[in-house]
């Protein structure tokens, strides 16, 4: 039930208010963006951008959870990138455009509790936030062709049902 990543560690986007995965949310793309250009070990990078940047523990929580799942799968979310965004070179978008559909995609793939359109809403926000309402614009355009092929509900939760005990 949930996010596959994030339920190892309760730090699901259910259990967390709409501010606070907003808040995660932007952090983690924000992160991303900083790692497109600092490369190295994750969590020594991880230890300094918290020294930076305060969260509350479930915000915390949920935040690592998407770095690390966007960085475990980052092959897997280009790839998707590269799909939808037609005639886009995945190197010459944005920064923060690539990071928060990443982030987005990730949800998208494998966080069932979150329906596809909270993902795309909250991915079109956090772009127009740390970046342009164009940028708004071309995240939607992009997400909703993912969106679009995906095999669940655009607009509901996929709960899995609890396995039975023997």
């Amino acid at each position: 039930r949930g996010c596959r990543y994030c339920s190892e560690t309760g730090a699901g986007g259910a259990a967390l208010a709409l501010s606070g995965r907003h808040e995660a949310r932007t952090m983690a793309v924000q992160f991303l963006f900083q790692r497109d250009f600092n490369q190295g070990d994750l969590q020594p990078a991880l230890d300094d951008f918290w020294a930076e940047h305060k969260a509350g523990g479930k915000v915390k929580a949920f935040a690592e959870q998407l770095i690390r799942g966007v960085e475990r799968e980052r092959a897997h979310l280009d790839d998707q990138l590269v799909k939808y965004a037609a005639n886009w070179d995945i190197k010459r978008m944005g920064a923060v455009d690539r990071n928060v559909m990443r982030v987005a995609l990730f949800e998208m793939n494998f966080c069932p509790d979150i329906p596809p359109v909270v993902t795309i809403n909250e991915a079109i926000d956090v772009a127009k936030e740390l970046s342009s309402d164009e940028s708004g614009k071309f995240v939607n355009g992009i997400l909703d062709r993912a969106r679009k092929e995906m095999d669940r509900p655009a607009r509901a939760a996929v709960l899995r049902k609890p396995a039975r005990g023997g």
